[in-house]
């Protein structure tokens, strides 16, 4: 029997959702799965003699019940319905399968009206020739005379295709329009939401089969600029502490937020566990899905907090890697910098203290699923700082994480 479910893809996805909705990823007309990914995009292997990854995949988390002959209702972040994809496809990679719907382009965000599907676009251009310029980045001068000296050897339009992804997108959008003026009369622009992709050999052959459905009889693929980021003072950061209920994650949290409103250097956010529960997650119970929703609703406040650089200290016990693994993405892909603290008290210490009488209520079976009891915490192993707060003085541990802070250049 046939089952119908809802889903919100991430980020990707959705610009390759409206790649493939726009024909701009012309034949494909649903994402691929493991057994079609080399009938219809040419590519060889990896270094390590693996197949290239697929590079239009929609994921699916593992435990998701979609099988093939299933619908899924793909949504945006706020609900709203875009394309209906019809599995045909279940494999260990992706879920595959045809999509219909999405009339129409997007109507929001930023150079919305510059997001042309090719066909708008090629019908504009008319029959002649088209040199189709694919960038992540500004066009120096080099590129802007070797793209006048290639149109006009062709006798050729020039079309700009910035390719305005994530946060960084507008600004691709803007530097197109900034060369359109420096390029010769007609050279048009049409934004694509192509997200950059691992190796460069998948990205440029991507960038290769969109210029393609937007009519080019040639195409530059314009170097890709070099990202030199701002110094780590100016840069957002999230400071993100675990550990133990006891550990002392939330004492030394606190030490180092007012730390930081004293030197007046930074803008900083505090985001404390208990706190957020009582707010942001109320209504939340402690079982493992829970509580790695928990930590995603600090991540995502947090990381935004950071985009616009602020610096962002969190103290959630955090138990799962993979979740603290995500809130790291969360950040870093917004530009940020991301710093785990693993608060290392033993258990037996933690225990000792007990502030809130939690492991003695936990011990008596009144709290079930109690961290580092009943259910276990996972070591991180990728810590950019580990402190052991057995015998030591809050000021001593909240010194040792300005020092880290002030050695990586993030305070001054």
């Amino acid at each position: 029997m046939t089952a119908t479910f809802e889903w919100t893809p991430d980020a990707r996805e959705l610009a390759d959702l409206e790649l493939l909705l726009s024909g701009a990823f012309h034949p494909l007309t649903g994402f691929l799965g493991d057994a079609d990914a080399h009938s219809v995009l040419e590519r060889g292997t990896l270094a390590d003699g693996t197949p290239w990854p697929d590079p239009v995949l929609l994921h699916l988390p593992a435990d998701h019940p979609a099988q093939a002959g299933d619908r899924i209702t793909l949504l945006d972040p706020e609900g709203a319905a875009l394309a209906v994809l019809t599995v045909a496809e279940r494999g260990p990679h992706g879920v595959a399968g045809p999509i219909e719907g999405g009339a129409g382009g997007p109507e929001h965000g930023p150079f919305a009206r510059l997001r042309r599907p090719p066909g708008e676009v090629r019908k504009e251009l008319g029959e002649g020739p088209v040199l189709a310029v694919t960038m992540r980045g500004p066009l120096d001068d080099t590129v802007l005379a070797e793209i006048t000296a290639t149109a006009a050897e062709l006798s050729a339009t020039v079309l700009l295709l910035p390719l305005a992804y994530g946060e960084a997108g507008p600004a691709v959008v803007r530097a197109a329009l900034a060369a359109r003026d420096r390029l010769p009369a007609g050279t048009a622009v049409a934004a694509v939401p192509l997200a950059p992709r691992e190796p460069v050999t998948i990205d440029l052959e991507l960038r290769e089969h969109v210029a393609d459905a937007y009519g080019a009889s040639e195409h530059l693929a314009a170097p890709d600029p070099i990202a030199i980021p701002g110094p780590p003072h100016r840069r957002g950061l999230v400071v993100f502490f675990t550990g133990l209920s006891g550990s002392g994650k939330s004492t030394i949290a606190r030490g180092l937020h007012d730390v930081l409103l004293e030197r007046g250097s930074r803008t900083v956010t505090y985001l404390d566990g208990d706190v957020v529960r009582r707010l942001l997650s109320a209504g939340l119970t402690f079982s493992k899905a829970d509580r790695d929703a928990n930590i995603r609703r600090i991540g995502f406040v947090a990381a935004e907090v950071a985009r616009h650089g602020g610096l962002a200290i969190c103290a959630p016990i955090a138990p799962y890697a993979a979740t603290r693994a995500e809130v790291r993405e969360m950040v870093e892909s917004v530009g940020a910098d991301f710093l785990l603290i693993h608060v290392a008290t033993p258990l037996a210490e933690c225990e000792r203290r007990d502030r809130k009488g939690l492991y003695a209520k936990a011990r008596a079976g009144l709290i079930p699923e109690f961290t580092g009891l009943s259910d276990p915490y996972e070591e991180p192993d990728d810590a950019e700082l580990v402190i052991d707060t057995t015998g030591m003085p809050i000021d001593r541990a909240v010194s040792r994480v300005v020092d880290l802070l002030t050695s990586g250049g993030w305070i001054r």
